[in-house]
């Protein structure tokens, strides 16, 4: 009798241990019936808004004339924006910047000997913010004529942005989904079945870059503001169900 009740316990947690495999094996087979894909999203775009810095500077052994040398190129400077129709609410002055400049001493046998007050330095920045991008764009590359007036002045590269970047995002990730599910219905097609539902979805980084450039994608996503056309790119990874 204890034999035969040894038996049936043995018998019972086979068929256990069978039921408990085949559900794990169901599960498993279940969790792999999805297609996972990567869709593309890509547009080129002109940029529509254009910053433009450049900083006045003058030196001097007396602050009281640095400051009218100051007003006097920031006149010459406004009339060279003022002739190319530069819109006088677009520009933007900053205050006036006033440094002590001093030279190092040596004595004869060439150890240093201190510091030597030489002047002053003075300096007002000026940024320009429009959206006449050919226009500042000129001006920007005739810079040269107020340098020959005798102004003192350094300019930086124009910078380029793009004021409707959300619709290029939602209009690229509309895309980017688009294209994910035709690869995904290829896939499926050749498989022999057919797509369900999404299971999960998740975007990418927004890029952006110039065109006809170099630059590399970063994972934080990259922004460009030194060209003024643009490239725009995300991607979807989306995995769905399979039917």
């Amino acid at each position: 009798m204890k034999k035969d009740l040894k038996y049936w316990i043995l018998a019972v947690a086979a068929i256990a241990c069978c039921f408990v495999l085949g559900k794990a094996y169901t599960y498993k087979y279940r969790t792999q019936q999805t297609i996972i894909v990567t869709g593309l999203g890509e547009t080129t775009f002109d940029s529509d808004l254009i910053v433009w810095n450049a900083t006045l500077q003058v030196e001097t052994h007396e602050v009281t004339e640095g400051y009218a040398r100051l007003k006097h190129d920031k006149a010459k400077v406004e009339k060279f924006l003022s002739d190319r129709g530069v819109d006088p609410q677009t520009v933007v002055f900053s205050f006036v910047s006033v440094n002590k400049e001093y030279t190092d001493n040596y004595a004869p046998n060439g150890n240093w000997a201190g510091r030597r007050f030489s002047g002053y330095s003075l300096s007002q920045t000026l940024s320009i913010e429009s959206q006449h991008v050919d226009q500042i764009e000129a001006v920007s590359r005739g810079i040269s004529e107020l340098i020959s007036q005798g102004i003192s002045i350094e300019a930086s590269a124009p910078a380029y942005y793009y004021t409707r970047l959300d619709d290029v995002k939602l209009g690229l990730i509309e895309t980017a989904s688009a294209n994910a599910r035709q690869r995904a219905e290829k896939i499926a097609e050749n498989a022999g079945t057919k797509l369900g539902d999404v299971k999960s979805a998740r975007m990418g980084v927004f890029q952006i870059t110039g065109t006809n450039t170099n630059e590399e994608f970063t994972a934080g996503g990259s922004f460009n503001t030194s060209s003024r056309t643009k490239k725009a790119r995300i991607t979807a990874r989306i995995e769905y169900h399979v039917k």
